[in-house]
């Protein structure tokens, strides 16, 4: 069945138009994967896509998966709460641009309505701008989270494009 999907791709061009979320649980932290452990990625991808159709990677293979984690540019970042997963984030540095892309990012949905998303976010944008990059953009479409756009907007990045296209959902 072929479904109408509306995708928004937004930005943020500086950390001053950050609109920061606080840590709602001071057991929440960041960490950066400093081991290229394509099996945590591959997990995230896994459990977090599946309810918003993340298919493209499904059919990658171990080796495929190490490639991808161990490229210099991408840099996968866990929101743990006490040692538990709770969500992860990719950024793909594009050197030649000087620009961040939020390439994935998620929450387990066990850890949904608790004020993680906006804090996870944060941190995104605020490890993003490490880089000393000119913007940082990501896209999300009408196949994710509800909440996925309002929280974007929410921290202050903007709609540069819309688009509206036809997809397969099986």
């Amino acid at each position: 069945m072929k479904k109408r999907i509306y995708r928004n791709f937004l930005e943020i061009k500086s950390i001053k138009f950050l609109k920061e979320k606080n840590k709602p649980h001071n057991d929440l932290k960041i960490e950066k994967l400093e081991t290229e452990n394509f099996q945590i990625n591959k997990f995230f991808y896994k459990q977090i896509g599946k309810s918003y159709s993340w298919k493209d990677r499904l059919i990658w293979t171990d080796n495929q998966w190490m490639k991808y984690v161990n490229n210099k540019n991408v840099h996968t970042y866990i929101l743990k709460k006490n040692a538990d997963f709770v969500g992860f984030f990719e950024l793909i540095y594009h050197q030649n641009k000087k620009e961040i892309e939020i390439a994935y990012f998620g929450i387990l949905p066990e850890y949904f309505e608790n004020g993680f998303g906006g804090f996870m976010l944060t941190e995104a944008i605020k490890c993003s701008f490490h880089f000393n990059v000119n913007r940082v953009w990501v896209h999300t479409c009408s196949l994710d989270h509800s909440n996925a756009l309002k929280n974007y907007l929410a921290r202050g990045m903007k709609i540069y494009l819309n688009e509206v296209f036809e997809k397969k959902i099986a």
